[in-house]
């Protein structure tokens, strides 16, 4: 099942062509349908907060300077993104002409892309084994976990680097049905694929990462979890336009905006 977020916030199921409006995520439908073609899609959650994983995928830990050998974690690295980051998708049907630009900040020199399986919390989570963790989990979504890359070397801490306006497009729905760990995260820059590989390639999985979390911080219906981005990450200029596939969910549109004054 497809849920999606759309409009003045509310929600629906996608079906085919058509959007039918529930009374919740993935709740009773109201009878109101709508056309695909003609909604504004929206961030497909509403979260308190935005956990997000650093260096889960070994490739990427060597692209960013660590020492492949010694710096491979014992434990999920973590940060936080706020929910102002939260940037609209673009609609499959107007994939670039709907999205929402994302800001190129006149603080950084250095925006980067980051494309990665997102997590949808649809139970409270506090203090859950691994083994229980994805029973707990509404579906998955796209994430593009935008960064300025030179300032989060230069800041105590990620704040800005993370945290801008508009530095997260996330959707274009939740994919209800998916194995996490069995599907594969892509990434394209103006047609040209830049990042490719499968989430089986995870150092921590899915139910690792959501069962850590919740043993000190717990999430709540709608909160989102980034699991890493693999190998690939590099910068962009205004008017980039961004594709982040992952198999089994679809595909999330982005654009890069003007350089801000």
């Amino acid at each position: 099942m497809k849920i999606l977020r759309f409009n003045e916030g509310r929600w629906g199921i996608l079906e085919g062509e058509m959007v039918l409006e529930t009374d919740a995520p993935g709740g009773n439908p109201t009878g109101r349908r709508y056309d695909l073609a003609s909604v504004t899609l929206l961030p497909p959650a509403t979260p308190s907060k935005i956990v997000c994983v650093g260096r889960n995928y070994r490739e990427h830990i060597r692209e960013m300077g660590y020492d492949f050998g010694h710096d491979l974690p014992k434990e999920p690295g973590l940060f936080l993104k706020a929910p102002n980051t939260l940037a609209r998708p673009g609609n499959p049907r107007d994939p670039w002409g709907s999205a929402e630009p994302v800001p190129y900040p006149a603080f950084t020199q250095e925006l980067h892309y980051e494309g990665e399986l997102a997590v949808v919390i649809g139970d409270r989570m506090r203090r859950i084994p691994p083994e229980r963790a994805l029973d707990h989990v509404l579906g998955y979504t796209i994430g593009l976990d935008i960064t300025a890359r030179d300032v989060q070397k230069k800041d105590l801490q990620w704040v800005r680097a993370k945290s801008a306006d508009g530095f997260l497009p996330l959707g274009p729905w939740i994919e209800t049905d998916l194995d996490p760990q069995a599907t594969w995260v892509r990434t394209w820059v103006n047609g040209e694929l830049r990042q490719e590989a499968p989430t089986a390639a995870m150092i921590f999985t899915v139910a690792e990462i959501l069962s850590y979390i919740s043993s000190f911080m717990t999430l709540e219906p709608l909160d989102v979890v980034l699991t890493g981005t693999p190998e690939g990450v590099g910068p962009l200029s205004p008017g980039d336009r961004l594709e982040v596939g992952v198999e089994g969910i679809g595909t999330l549109f982005s654009v890069i905006g003007p350089r801000e004054g």
